[in-house]
């Protein structure tokens, strides 16, 4: 099978139902984001991490092919690959352990610090980057309201995990000043 197929060469592009849509409609520019997160927690792979960490990080890869499949399909009748609602409390409670290892923030946190961390906290500005688009989506067509749920969290785990990192590492947070 070849990886090209020409059929999107008009500026169209099949969607699950075999629907067709511009590639600058939002739900491809959604679904292009999500894509773009799960490439850069690749990035973040390629470094040395703890095992809890690569594999939580390799789960959220699987899950981010899910919830693109999920975006791409309209028919929200179809149940098949769509965010859920345990995907959410499985980051939950990811947030909630690895958080048990911090001290509490009492200031606001600059991102950096070890690199793999830097690294998280801009998959974290492009999580919330995907989110944004997926709401803008929402408000043109109806969606799985759990993808917008699963973004949220996962901004929020993106930004423990940086700080989880660094300190792992001997790395202190950086405080932002004023």
């Amino acid at each position: 099978m070849k990886i090209y197929t020409k059929t999107g060469d008009d500026g169209n592009t099949g969607l699950q139902g075999d629907f067709k849509i511009s590639k600058s409609h939002p739900r491809i520019i959604a679904y292009g984001t999500v894509d773009e997160v799960n490439a850069a927690i690749g990035v973040v792979l390629t470094n040395t991490l703890d095992d809890d960490v690569s594999q939580l990080l390799n789960q959220i890869q699987n899950d981010l092919f899910l919830l693109g499949s999920d975006l791409s399909n309209q028919n929200l009748n179809d149940l098949k690959n769509r965010v859920t609602l345990e995907m959410i409390e499985n980051l939950e409670e990811s947030i909630d352990t690895f958080e048990s290892e911090l001290s509490p923030i009492t200031n606001f946190i600059l991102p950096g610090g070890n690199i793999a961390a830097a690294q998280i906290h801009q998959v974290r500005t492009i999580v919330r980057r995907a989110e944004t688009l997926v709401v803008k989506l929402s408000d043109k067509d109806e969606i799985n309201s759990n993808s917008i749920k699963y973004l949220n969290r996962l901004s929020d785990l993106m930004f423990v995990i940086g700080r989880l990192i660094n300190k792992r590492n001997g790395v202190e947070d950086i405080i932002w000043k004023p």
